[in-house]
């Protein structure tokens, strides 16, 4: 260990709960010991993202809640889950979302990984269905019995401080005072922990796909 660490300046991210799969390819190429796990905590995609906002917590959560319905109490495989996000790229936050979703689960664009010999291929198994767009909706199915299921996130259930709209403005156009920087920061990640930690009922719809 180099002894480096981030500081964040919030400090509900640690207490989100972690991400644990087994990585196969991380095994077989001795990145990791047989049997070991791959953990994914939410700061580290917020570093992936570079900033941490709902659609980011989001994605989090969406991974989170379809590993566990997909896989129960067994360790999710990554790079065995293929995904599909019902929309084009550019719709809502599809591509920052879509980004989380394939740091955690492997699945990837045509930019994937194609695989040794047979095995370990990651490539076009992340896919935008833009006949078939419905906002802020995410398919997930197992690539070894191809149990499937849905998740739908639900933003918009979120309550919306009277303050932001006036926040965000200062802090874009840079007049805002050192005190209305904090709050608006303050007011912004307010709604991340909402998300983070389901402060809002219904934020996710869970549904199971059968094929």
């Amino acid at each position: 260990m180099c002894g480096i660490q981030m500081k964040w300046k919030q400090p509900f991210y640690d207490d989100a709960e972690p991400i644990r799969l087994r990585e196969p390819l991380a095994e077989f190429l001795g990145a990791i010991g047989e049997g070991e796990e791959f953990i994914f905590s939410y700061t580290d995609v917020v570093k992936l993202a570079g900033h941490s906002c709902p659609a980011v917590s989001g994605a989090y959560k969406i991974t989170e809640k379809a590993l566990k319905a997909l896989y129960g109490n067994e360790p999710p495989i990554r790079g065995e889950i293929s995904v599909m996000v019902l929309g084009n790229v550019d719709g809502g936050a599809n591509g920052p979302i879509s980004q989380v979703i394939s740091l955690i689960t492997g699945a990837a664009p045509e930019t994937g990984f194609k695989g040794l010999g047979q095995r370990f291929g990651r490539k076009d198994k992340l896919i935008f269905d833009e006949r078939n767009e419905k906002p802020n909706t995410f398919i997930f199915t197992r690539d070894d019995n191809k149990k499937s299921v849905k998740i739908t996130y639900h933003p918009e259930l979120l309550p919306q401080d009277e303050r932001m709209g006036n926040l965000f403005t200062k802090c874009i156009v840079e007049t805002a005072t050192k005190k209305q920087q904090e709050e608006f920061k303050s007011v912004w990640q307010a709604r991340v922990k909402a998300v983070l930690f389901e402060e809002i009922k219904g934020l996710f719809e869970v549904e199971a796909i059968n094929k």
